[in-house]
């Protein structure tokens, strides 16, 4: 697949927050610069759950992959960066162009969005899936608005 979208096509990304544990995912869409929560995929021993990336990517159809590149406040790398990159290595798989974006902060982010939903009268507890897949939506909104990329 090409390295860009389809001249007039808006783009449509899947962005993953990678964790060792779990990975969040989310949809976006450059015509409303807005995301969706799609879930979360395990990773573990075995790694992630490729079968699961390749059936979303089927469903959804996406120009492009973008992972939160994780680092900390000050800027200096992560020490998930390797295991980020190698990820994102492995997502080269699928034949779609893959982009980063600077992920700091999203989890935190995302968990306070949670818990003002969950004032607002959202009902049960909030897990740590829900967090991963709402980073996950934060990711897809920061490339979407073309701020902190990194590659």
């Amino acid at each position: 697949m090409p390295d860009t979208p389809e001249a007039g096509r808006p783009e449509t990304i899947l962005a993953f927050d990678f964790g060792l544990r779990r990975i969040g995912i989310a949809v976006g869409q450059e015509i409303t610069s807005s995301a969706s929560p799609v879930g979360t995929i395990d990773n573990g021993a075995r790694g992630p759950d490729h079968a699961r990336i390749a059936q979303l990517i089927d469903e959804w159809r996406p120009s492009r992959l973008v992972v939160g590149m994780p680092a900390h406040g000050d800027g200096s790398p992560s020490d998930l960066q390797a295991d980020v990159r190698a990820f994102i290595e492995d997502l080269g798989r699928y034949g779609l162009p893959v982009a980063s974006v600077d992920e700091r902060y999203t989890s935190l982010e995302a968990e306070a969005v949670l818990k003002r939903s969950r004032a607002a009268g959202r009902r049960g507890r909030i897990r740590k899936s829900s967090i991963d897949s709402a980073a996950a939506v934060l990711i897809a909104e920061r490339y979407l608005a073309g701020r902190q990329i990194c590659q």
